[in-house]
């Protein structure tokens, strides 16, 4: 994920191992935030029960790259946030779509980058706007090409212009 100024959300880096900038490991908290919220889409499973077996077996030392070391207050933050308000974010995203686009068409994994990049940018006011925007578009580029990340640049970048009037400059 591409670095960010690590000082900018407030969280620990407390999991981070030698070598881990604070911007790597709140990366790879996003990285396991999104993971974990298409897991709990396509399992139909509890936030709390994705979040402890991620804690458990993947964000640890001996987790599986890129996700093990991560930020552990931000993936839970982010995983806890996005459960609890998931209609409120969807009626965000829904609102910010395109005319010839519908909730219905985007896939689960694409709608879990969308939920938690509006998640951090209604909630994580400490972060710049244009951290949120980049850190997303990032994992999307982890799994599709082109168009999909351009989509979640997009729908980001409106989201972040009606919720954030700060956090602009530089």
């Amino acid at each position: 994920m591409t670095p960010t100024s690590g000082s900018s959300s407030g969280h620990k880096d407390d999991a981070a191992g030698p070598g881990d900038s604070p911007a790597t490991v709140l990366s790879a908290a996003r990285l396991a935030a999104v993971q974990a919220l298409y897991q709990i889409a396509l399992a139909d499973g509890s936030a709390q029960d994705v979040i402890e077996e991620f804690v458990r077996h993947r964000l640890g030392a001996e987790g599986e790259e890129p996700i093990a070391g991560a930020d552990r207050d931000l993936f839970v933050t982010l995983v806890e946030g996005v459960a609890a308000r998931g209609e409120e974010l969807d009626s965000m995203i829904a609102a910010n779509l395109a005319d010839d686009w519908k909730m219905e068409r985007i896939q689960p994994i694409l709608l879990a980058v969308l939920k938690a990049g509006t998640f951090e940018l209604l909630a994580c006011a400490r972060v710049p706007p244009r951290v949120v925007i980049t850190e997303y578009v990032d994992i999307a580029h982890a799994f599709f090409e082109e168009r999909e990340p351009a989509f979640v640049n997009a729908v980001l970048d409106r989201l972040a212009h009606a919720l954030r009037e700060d956090g602009w400059e530089g």
